[in-house]
């Protein structure tokens, strides 16, 4: 296995040029970073394509395998989001806050890096030069550690950003990929204390569960989405249809997608066979309660408990009709994840109980749940979505890579 504690060392080393680099540089990197990807598309094509049989011959689901895909346009918008993270603002060397104490002596809050990170991830190569970038954007060394199945194309990525870093005289251990994708790789990164700030894991529920359960370093916990759109009573049904199936069958393998709709039993005669007609289109599975059986005949699976609390990944959704907003509400508090909920409705009151009552990172009003981006907010890409409220909630930029420290000055003042 690798030696992770050399690669530590490594990256602490580097952490200290790049932690007072200046955005100019960054920038430099960054922008040849994404040169470098433009120029060697078939070369990240190549790799990906070694995946995409490894996968198959895995026996991995086609839609786990949409994630893990690339094309030129996926490599090209992966290029243009490290552009994004240019453009943004450095987010290193903030002043968020300062006073003048009575004593003379001045006291400033200012944005450091967090330091060295470590990422665990799973199937999406993007996630490799997300996080690489936005860390370096943010002054962070970085440890990667994808998934078995994506290894060629993050190593074919991983070679290019080091590349592209050393050609901005920043060290090329800024980024570094850990090649070995055994389990003990995974465990030891999780104890690696004398080097890691903070362990980000990325992927599927057992993967996060399994960190957070066994890092000995501090972990910020990037959620699983089982995200519900709640159909009320008032709602534009039409308007309601056209939500559920973006939101479930725009890209099912993804974490801001629909796995459950709740539906009022006043509309829910008419609206479960208008959505399911959409549905109909992608060949999605519902599994409901009893009453939808009753409204969409033997197509519809029996829904268990396990159902409801389940994030599928896949072309299949919970359903479930509800007597009232309450009952949606008590629901989604007993299923939910914490990354997306969603009302579809024309009543205020309604709304705004909703967004007031349903603890996520992100609540909706009429939008799908597949808006909860960190590219979608502004924030150029993200190193994930957090469903904690410790530090970091929802999509995580540059500003939730940064800590703080405070600056004090004197002239001579003693307590």
């Amino acid at each position: 296995m690798v030696d992770l504690n050399e690669m530590g060392q490594k990256a602490k080393a580097a952490e200290r040029v790049l932690g007072i680099a200046g955005e100019q540089q960054k920038n430099k990197a960054l922008s040849l970073i994404a040169q470098g990807i433009y120029e060697q598309v078939d070369t990240v094509l190549k790799a990906n394509e070694k995946d995409i049989e490894t996968a198959r011959q895995m026996g991995i689901a086609e839609t786990m395998i949409d994630r893990l895909r690339l094309d030129e346009e996926r490599v090209k918008a992966i290029a243009r989001a490290v552009l994004d993270i240019m453009r943004l603002p450095d987010p290193i060397g903030e002043i968020e806050w300062g006073r003048t104490m009575e004593n003379g002596m001045t006291i400033r809050k200012v944005t450091v890096p967090l330091g060295v990170i470590g990422m665990i991830y799973e199937s999406r190569p993007n996630v490799t030069v997300d996080a690489a970038s936005l860390c370096l954007k943010a002054g962070n060394t970085v440890i990667l550690r994808g998934g078995k199945e994506a290894i060629h194309s993050n190593t074919a990525f991983a070679n290019i950003m080091r590349q592209a870093i050393q050609k901005a005289e920043l060290p090329a251990d800024c980024v570094q990929l850990i090649t070995d994708t055994t389990r003990e790789s995974s465990t030891a990164l999780m104890q690696l204390t004398d080097y890691l700030d903070v362990l980000i894991p990325r992927g599927g529920a057992g993967l996060i569960k399994a960190v957070v359960a066994n890092s000995k370093v501090p972990v910020i916990e990037t959620g699983t989405g089982n995200c519900h759109v709640y159909v009320d009573q008032f709602a534009d049904l039409q308007m309601a249809a056209r939500i559920v199936d973006n939101a479930k069958t725009s890209r099912p393998s993804v974490c801001n997608a629909c796995e459950s709709l709740l539906v009022h039993e006043s509309v829910a005669d008419t609206f479960l066979p208008m959505v399911k007609q959409l549905l109909d289109r992608s060949n999605v599975e519902i599994r409901g309660c009893e009453q939808t059986k009753a409204i969409l005949g033997d197509c519809v699976v029996a829904a268990t408990d396990a159902d409801y609390a389940t994030e599928f990944l896949d072309y299949v959704i919970s359903v479930k009709v509800v007597d009232s907003i309450e009952e949606a509400i008590d629901h989604i508090t007993q299923y939910s994840s914490g990354h997306s909920e969603c009302i579809v409705t024309e009543n205020l009151p309604n709304a705004e109980k909703f967004l007031n009552e349903v603890d996520a990172a992100a609540v909706y009003v009429n939008a799908s749940t597949r808006f909860t981006d960190g590219g979608v907010f502004g924030f150029g890409a993200e190193i994930g979505i957090s469903t904690q409220k410790v530090h970091a909630r929802g999509p995580m930029g540059l500003k939730q890579l940064t800590s703080v420290k405070y600056i004090i000055v004197g002239n001579g003042q003693v307590r």
